[in-house]
């Protein structure tokens, strides 16, 4: 949400495959073969020999539920007059290599919007419920593509996700009053701007359509459970029928403090889908 929503404290996370681990029984003890009767003293070596065995381990499967979701964490972010600072956004899976996020969430020290490869570290995590899940998928970014048109950025993964279905793009502007589910990883408290150990739903109308951003506003009272709040920056906007798969209509980019009411502030990624697929095809 707003240039605030890229504070807070994050950490990053390390990529680990569990892959395949092989284990072979210790060599045996066999007769020596006989020069006269070959076939035989092989038989023997075959049979007396231990066989090997091979342990296969199956990385756990992402999360069922909108694994799509995506949770972005920034490390040494420069600040003014020296240091760094670390912080936080929240983004969706479009393409296997590719996460669509808030665009103001990569910017210079002068909040300025860049593209190209960030000047900090970012990490995504895809496909998980809570940061404590097995699975799911994390891979730094590498380079980052910012929207002509709205406050959306595309970034681009070193390594692409496997086993998720990524969100398809909305292709033309939604109704006033359709539903939109939220999903995000931003702080759960009003004052503490931390990223959340776990993911965010909610429920929004759209309220009104602008030319390159819609209005939404919470179906229900607001909490910082069910709303956008510091670090949400970039959350998907989306329609699903199954919790699984959906479409993405727009990504969070600014609204009311956290968790008081209003409307939200959301890109229209319709507005900008072809340029979307010009990027993640190159």
């Amino acid at each position: 949400m707003g240039a605030a929503a890229v504070v807070g404290a994050a950490v990053a996370f390390a990529y680990v495959v569990n892959g395949g681990a092989l284990a072979v029984a210790g060599p045996g003890h066999a007769d020596a073969p006989s020069q006269d009767t070959p076939g035989q003293a092989a038989a023997t070596v075959n049979a007396g020999a231990p066989q090997s065995t091979v342990t296969t381990t199956t990385p756990p499967p992402p999360s069922p539920v909108l694994p799509f979701n995506a949770k972005i964490v920034f490390s040494d972010i420069p600040v003014p007059g020296g240091g760094v600072r670390s912080g936080g956004c929240s983004g969706s899976l479009i393409a296997p290599q590719w996460v669509i996020t808030a665009g103001h969430c990569f910017h210079d020290i002068n909040d300025v919007r860049i593209s190209g490869a960030p000047p900090y570290v970012g990490t995504v995590t895809v496909g998980k419920l809570k940061d404590s899940d097995p699975g799911g998928h994390t891979a730094n970014v590498i380079d980052v593509r910012q929207s002509p048109k709205n406050d959306i950025a595309l970034a681009k993964l070193e390594t692409p996700v496997e086993g998720i279905t990524p969100l398809t793009l909305a292709e033309a502007p939604p109704t006033i009053g359709q539903q939109l589910g939220f999903a995000g990883w931003g702080s759960r408290s009003p004052d503490v701007k931390l990223p959340s150990d776990q993911l965010k739903r909610g429920q929004f109308a759209v309220m009104a359509v602008k030319s390159v951003a819609l209005e939404a506003d919470s179906t229900v009272p607001r909490t910082v459970d069910n709303s956008p709040c510091p670090d949400d920056s970039g959350a998907p906007f989306f329609v699903s029928t199954d919790d699984r798969t959906g479409v993405l209509v727009a990504v969070e980019s600014t609204g009311p403090p956290c968790p008081q009411a209003g409307r939200e502030t959301i890109s229209r990624v319709d507005v900008i889908a072809d340029w979307i697929g010009s990027q993640i095809t190159q």
